[in-house]
């Protein structure tokens, strides 16, 4: 429930994005090349990150829509990003995912709480700074 009267009827971010068309191109510029553009991560890898993150946010549409893209790309579908959401450490996705994961969720508590260890063991995991960078802007 929006505390300011947006005068549209959508839902979610999708509501701010229409009361204020100027600020939303921005914002969906930068989610098409986080989310969509040229990684090595996968377009699945990055929706499921979203998908975590916004479940931690307790964002249902966010989580519900990063969710069902991530499922739509990855061989686990639903089921994996249900894993993740419920238990990232015990999910059957790769060490290197998993440490980014736990970067997203530090991400999520407050950028301070991001350690060198998190990007320590990211790296050891075989992720390199660009996979990084674009896992804390998911977050």
């Amino acid at each position: 429930m929006p505390h300011i009267e947006l005068g549209n009827e959508s839902h979610g971010i999708r509501s701010l994005f229409e009361y204020r068309p100027e600020t939303a191109r921005p914002l969906c510029g930068l989610v098409e090349v986080l989310l969509r553009g040229p990684s090595t991560l996968t377009r699945g890898e990055r929706e499921l990150i979203a998908s975590y993150v916004s479940s931690l946010n307790d964002t249902s549409y966010c989580t519900s829509i990063h969710g069902a893209f991530a499922a739509a790309q990855l061989p686990g579908g639903i089921t994996l990003v249900d894993q993740v959401r419920a238990d990232p450490d015990s999910a059957p996705v790769s060490a290197k995912l998993k440490a980014l994961l736990q970067i997203a969720a530090a991400v999520q508590r407050g950028g301070k709480n991001v350690s060198g260890q998190h990007v320590a063991a990211a790296r050891e995991a075989g992720a390199d700074d660009r996979e990084i960078h674009d896992t804390v802007l998911i977050a």
